[in-house]
């Protein structure tokens, strides 16, 4: 795309997603005097926006919906001069004179520094049945789609953390839920593990795997192997979560030349930077040692400090 076919530069900095990476950066390059803006392609908060709540971020000793937060980094990011377009980025571009090209549906933005908070996606695990039940009975997210299964029953894919947090939420509105996972422990914290374990409502199958989802018109069986025996069980089951990670949300830098990626997930260095002059990465999507809601505000404030710095210079 023609560098003159870009809107005006009325911005400093982009910031592509709106998470809480994406929103720190953007507070912190605003605070800082520069002209921002965020673009979301879906709700304020990002992927933190689907739990239900969010109890271990410091300040909140009570814990606080995932919603409520999203909605109130949007609202603080508003007060100091961001502003935020709800729009999906289709494609990022760099210009031979240095300055990136950002297009939506909407607009096509030229500005000298993009952050790249865009965070991931849930990862498909490829069973057959999985992708053709999409929407009538598999699900990614159990606080968009719990309430739709009230007095059903739900298999979660998965062990780590995020499976047995929504597993546990699940039970709010299932008559039982079931846990497949292919290691003969979970993965997730202890206290986590100790609650689900506990839970009357909730039945656990390690060492299997999903092996089908089957049904007509929605989910209706689950068909799992164990690892150990192979025999075969079918399960009579309304809906399928899935929980077995994510793919970092990258697909719109196809002209955007990064070679030092791991898996789909971006290198940075201690500042964020990215191999490209102006070019930051933060939060879930690029490469680090702990995907959380506060390692993703600590990279967003760093980003934005770093931006400013290069844009000054």
């Amino acid at each position: 795309m023609e560098a003159s076919s870009a809107k005006n530069t009325t911005y400093d900095i982009v910031v592509i997603g709106g998470g809480p990476a994406g929103y720190t950066a953007a507070q912190y390059a605003a605070r800082a005097e520069k002209k921002v803006l965020l673009l979301e392609k879906m709700f304020s908060g990002g992927q933190i926006a689907t739990t239900d709540i969010l109890d271990n971020y410091p300040g909140f000793p009570e814990g606080i919906g995932g919603v409520d937060f999203g909605e109130a980094l949007e609202k603080q990011a508003r007060k100091f001069g961001v502003e935020i377009s709800f729009d999906q980025v289709d494609e990022l571009s760099l210009e031979s004179e240095g300055t990136f090209l950002t297009r939506t549906a909407k607009e096509t933005y030229a500005t000298k520094v993009v952050i790249l908070a865009a965070g991931v996606n849930p990862r498909m695990l490829g069973v057959p049945g999985e992708k053709e039940f999409v929407g009538r009975g598999v699900s990614y997210c159990a606080t968009c789609d719990g309430a739709f299964f009230q007095d059903r029953d739900l298999l979660v894919v998965g062990g780590g953390d995020s499976a047995i947090e929504e597993a546990i939420y699940l039970t709010r509105f299932a008559r039982k839920v079931m846990i497949v996972h292919r290691r003969d422990e979970l993965r997730a914290v202890k206290f986590l593990q100790e609650k689900a374990f506990r839970h009357e409502k909730i039945d656990f199958f390690l060492s299997h795997r999903l092996k089908e989802i089957k049904g007509h018109n929605s989910v209706e069986v689950a068909i799992l192997e164990d690892l150990v025996t192979k025999e075969e069980k079918q399960l009579k089951v309304d809906g399928v979560f899935f929980y077995v990670g994510h793919d970092p949300n990258t697909s719109f830098l196809k002209e955007i030349s990064l070679s030092s990626t791991v898996g789909g997930f971006i290198e940075t260095s201690e500042k964020m930077e990215t191999e490209v002059p102006g070019l930051y990465a933060v939060g879930d999507l690029r490469v680090k040692f702990l995907r959380q809601v506060i390692t993703a505000a600590s990279d967003g404030a760093i980003a934005a400090m770093a931006a400013v710095n290069f844009l000054e210079e």
